[in-house]
C-alpha cells in the first residue's frame, strides 16, 4: 500500500468511497494518485462519495458455468469517472443514463 492510496484503502475498510480533492484547482481525482493530473499540486483532502451517479458506458460478461454480470463505466457526481458494477439490476438491463 502506497501513501497516495491509503486514503481509499481506510474508505473502503469503512464501508464508503472515497476520493481525492485537489485543494489548488477545486476538481475531484480518482484513482489516488501522489500529484492531481490536472494542476501538478500535491495538496489533497480525502472526501467521501456519495455514489451517485450516472452509467456512462456498459457490457455485460458471460463466463462459463455462472451467471452474466455487467461492468459499467459510470461517471459519479463529484467529477470523476470508475469502472464498477451495478447490482440489484439484471446485467442485460443496466443501460446508459444521461444526466
Amino acid at each position: 500500500m502506497t501513501a497516495s492510496s491509503q486514503g481509499y484503502a481506510d474508505g473502503l475498510a469503512a464501508g464508503g468511497l472515497r476520493f481525492q480533492h485537489c485543494a489548488d484547482c477545486d476538481k475531484a481525482v480518482f484513482y489516488p494518485r501522489v500529484l492531481c493530473p490536472h494542476c501538478g499540486s500535491e495538496s489533497y483532502e480525502w472526501q467521501v462519495s456519495s455514489g451517485l451517479g450516472a452509467v456512462c458506458a456498459t457490457t455485460v460478461l458471460h463466463k462459463r458455468g455462472s451467471d452474466p454480470y455487467n461492468v459499467a463505466l459510470t461517471g459519479l457526481d463529484e467529477g470523476f469517472r470508475m469502472m464498477s458494477r451495478v447490482e440489484g439490476v439484471a446485467a442485460e438491463d443496466v443501460a446508459w443514463a444521461p444526466r
